[in-house]
């Protein structure tokens, strides 16, 4: 369980942690020792949390006794919580169950009572409990959902069922070691959750021009629609991969060195060009991304011309690649030096002359 924030004498309080009976409190400013102080508590906070550890108390009591299934640990959460059970599965119809029982039981107003025993008193057997810390001392707490539950904590509760105000299950998933987690809210988080989604559905209702029972499938013909557009890119960019490549092989007086940069382009176009000019005297120096940015290269020609100039391709481009057969690809972070790798290009079949 998080722990309180707050602050002493107007000094935040980072931390607080247990050693044995006292309460360590972290805090970013030294004070005087005998100092009186005045301490402030982060209340929002505190009650969340007491709202979220009793109806996790009121969850774990009621799924044991509603189906067996016992409780091997829980999280509190940022945004949720959630109870781990010792059970493979839960079914739809056992979840709508339980929330049904643990709200039936806060709509009762049934009293969270705190009592403090003496260690080995026979009043505590009986009481759900993980053990005692082997620092513990002093007397034990337990705390009691009045006809529901008893479990030996230290931690902070409501007073009554009725301030948890409502419990809702999210439902379940599948956990560690054949066990199922169990996620819920508890009170002012239902109310935060369920504004956040009316907030979302407002959002989305204006957005896809339909009402909320209408925004699933609206959504899903979308994807759809996405899906066909991104299909009819790609075979766009295949044809026009080949139309490059068609037209360069066409020109009679085609050069020996091959430059190409696209934007919108990948790796496959890049593929797709050099696997329809072929690579056995043209050299081919082929990217894609944003022109003044980071971005794929693709060396292809002579292999052994590729096995020595992929490298240098790589160095000049800021980038890193890997290559055979007479390819070389890698990534590159500064497209912006092709210029410098097309100079290169041309120095290598034509050494001591200038780019064509």
């Amino acid at each position: 369980m998080p722990d309180d924030r707050g602050t002493i004498n107007g000094i935040p309080v980072l931390r607080v942690t247990r050693q044995g009976p006292d309460a360590l409190h972290f805090i970013q400013a030294p004070l005087e020792p005998d100092t009186e102080v005045q301490l402030a508590l982060d209340w929002e906070r505190r009650f969340d949390h007491m709202q979220q550890h009793s109806g996790q108390h009121l969850i774990t009591a009621v799924a044991d006794q509603m189906f067996g299934c016992k409780t091997t640990s829980w999280e509190l959460g940022h945004q949720q919580s959630t109870v781990e059970l010792d059970t493979p599965s839960l079914t739809a119809d056992q979840v709508a169950a339980l929330e049904e029982s643990v709200n039936e039981k806060i709509r009762a107003r049934i009293p969270v009572v705190v009592r403090h025993l003496a260690e080995g008193d026979a009043e505590g057997d009986g009481v759900r409990s993980r053990g005692l810390p082997d620092d513990h001392s002093g007397p034990v707490r337990i705390v009691s959902i009045e006809g529901v539950d008893a479990n030996m904590c230290c931690g902070t509760h409501v007073s009554n069922l009725s301030d948890l105000q409502v419990i809702k299950l999210l439902g379940s998933e599948k956990g560690k070691k054949n066990k199922t987690n169990l996620i819920f809210l508890a009170g002012n988080r239902v109310l935060k959750s369920l504004a956040q989604s009316h907030t979302t559905g407002k959002a989305l209702t204006s957005l896809l021009k339909s009402g909320p029972e209408e925004h699933v499938e609206a959504v899903r013909r979308l994807q759809n629609s996405l899906k066909q557009l991104q299909k009819n890119g790609l075979n766009l960019q295949r044809d026009l991969a080949v139309l490059i490549a068609q037209q360069f092989k066409s020109n009679p007086a085609r050069e020996p060195v091959f430059v190409l940069h696209r934007k919108d382009g990948d790796s496959e176009f890049m593929n797709i060009v050099a696997n329809e000019i072929g690579t056995g005297e043209t050299l081919l120096f082929l990217s894609v991304g944003d022109e003044k940015a980071a971005g794929l290269f693709l060396l292809a020609g002579p292999p052994q011309a590729v096995e020595k100039l992929g490298p240098r391709v790589a160095e000049l481009l800021e980038g890193k690649g890997a290559g055979k057969g007479g390819r070389y690809q890698g990534k590159a972070s500064r497209l912006g030096r092709r210029e410098a790798v097309k100079a290169l290009l041309w120095e290598f079949v034509n050494p001591g002359s200038s780019e064509q």
